[in-house]
């Protein structure tokens, strides 16, 4: 067997070194971690650990004060939100940001926008082009009522949905985006007990049905422990421990962080 066939795989996501200042506030300093292809990534820390700027910084709504970002090997560090999005990296917010007026399938076509044939031409006179790409666009948000169970809602206002089925609606928009890395934030938060379970479920469906990887940041232990490869632990900005469920449960400096000391 060659040199080459015993290579890792190349990770999907590379972090190296990230740190972001806001004035006199060293609010993230040398953060380094991977994300495999076929991965779920977690990153985890008391509040104020720095965990949400971390994802702004690599998803493009903050420019990271040093390190670099690289996506499948490209470099992304400080591109605008939309290019990282173009490139195959989308997320979600803690709190839901979805288009409240729009019915749950136009939710999901407008989710597309950067894959439809939109030059104005072809729009105006409806050429093949633009009615192949727009008939694919339909097709795909069908398919992920169907993988979401929003089929029932597809004509209802987003702003009306349950918030449990607002959730699935903003991961399912973000899929029919076909990213290959999915950054979700605290997608527990207001679930109830029956809902994070079946968010779990979610999770691990997409990564092994759809090949995305996911980088997850949450507060809810029993979901991240469920559904994580890998975990890296924050505090005060800083990384402190990092590996698998089992042995970050167990690391001393994790139960310091959310527990204390005597």
């Amino acid at each position: 067997m060659s040199a080459g066939e015993n290579a890792a795989p190349r990770p999907l996501l590379q972090v190296r070194a990230l740190s972001m200042r806001f004035g006199g506030l060293l609010a993230v300093d040398g953060v380094d971690f991977d994300v495999a292809p076929d991965e779920v990534f977690a990153i985890i820390g008391p509040n104020g650990a720095g965990k949400t700027t971390v994802f702004n910084c690599v998803g493009g709504f903050y420019r990271p004060s040093s390190g670099e970002v690289l996506l499948d090997g490209a470099r992304i560090t400080g591109l605008p939100s939309h290019k990282v999005a173009r490139r195959g990296l989308v997320r979600t917010f803690q709190n839901v940001r979805l288009f409240r007026r729009l019915t749950v399938l136009e939710n999901l076509l407008v989710a597309q926008h950067m894959q439809l044939e939109h030059r104005l031409l072809p729009g105006l006179l409806r050429l093949r082009a633009y009615r192949e790409s727009e008939e694919a666009a339909r097709h795909r948000a069908g398919q992920w009522l169907d993988v979401m169970g929003l089929r029932p809602y597809a004509n209802r206002e987003a702003g009306n949905l349950a918030y449990g089925h607002q959730r699935r609606l903003e991961i399912a928009r973000c899929m029919a985006a076909r990213p290959r890395l999915l950054m979700l934030d605290e997608p527990a938060a207001g679930l109830n007990p029956r809902e994070k379970r079946e968010l779990q479920g979610l999770i691990d469906r997409l990564r092994r049905e759809f090949g995305v990887a996911v980088l997850l940041i949450e507060h809810d232990m029993n979901l991240v422990m469920g559904v994580s490869d890998r975990i890296l632990v924050m505090e005060h900005g800083r990384p402190i421990a990092a590996g698998s469920p089992g042995r970050v449960r167990t690391d001393p400096r994790v139960v310091k962080a959310y527990l204390g000391e005597a």
